[in-house]
């Protein structure tokens, strides 16, 4: 199975977003994909709202990127800090595919 990096909004409503990204990690489950979501993951132990904490959760976010096999972004806006992960999937050359929040495949 491959592995793919889920990149989704966190800020802004966090809880409905929490939620969204479960549905888009449940999403790559029924594609044969292990689904890597560091903002989910990282959330339950890490204050997004403290900048230290967020910035070792980006760090954290970062590392598990560079052993994805590939990047999926989900819905029709990029944040702030999904555009940096977009960034660092681009510099490791790793495929990017994008979804809009129906979990539809979308190119760009």
């Amino acid at each position: 199975m491959k592995v793919v990096y889920i990149c989704s909004p966190l800020r802004g409503d966090i809880e409905r977003n929490i939620l969204r990204a479960n549905r888009y990690c449940r999403f790559a489950v029924t594609q044969a994909a292990v689904p890597i979501a560091p903002h989910i993951m990282f959330t339950g132990f890490l204050d997004d709202t403290i900048p230290e904490e967020r910035q070792t959760g980006l760090a954290l976010g970062r590392e598990l990127l560079g052993r994805c096999d590939e990047f999926w972004v989900f819905g029709d806006r990029l944040s702030a800090g999904m555009e940096a992960e977009l960034k660092a999937a681009q510099q490791l050359n790793i495929p990017i595919c994008y979804f809009n929040d129906k979990c539809e495949r979308r190119y760009a």
